[in-house]
């Protein structure tokens, strides 16, 4: 489906060194939409922004997917349930783990 294309698309285009600036520029266009990414995007996101030495931007998507969950509270948990072992790779740490989700 087209659907599918376009996730592969977005995928690959975050694991390729020169797309990793346009990439993350695409994710903040992505997060301006109505929707949170799915766990595969988010990695892909997280991953650009680690080869890019970029901590705050990884901190800023997670910040950002939070706030788009909104009341709708169960979906946070569950991506980072599923994002959880690409962060520990990364050495990444969420918002709460930095205590700067109470600020």
């Amino acid at each position: 489906s087209a659907e599918k294309t376009t996730r592969k698309c977005s995928i690959a285009r975050g694991q390729r060194e020169d797309h990793n600036k346009f990439g993350l520029q695409r994710m903040n266009t992505l997060i301006g939409y109505d929707l949170v990414p799915e766990p595969k995007i988010l990695e892909a996101a997280l991953r650009a922004c680690r080869r890019l030495n970029d901590l705050a931007s990884a901190i800023r998507i997670l910040e950002a997917v939070k706030d788009k969950a909104g009341p709708h509270k169960e979906i946070y948990p569950y991506l980072i349930q599923e994002l959880k072992p690409t962060l520990d790779e990364l050495g990444i740490s969420t918002p709460e783990e930095l205590g700067i989700d109470k600020v």
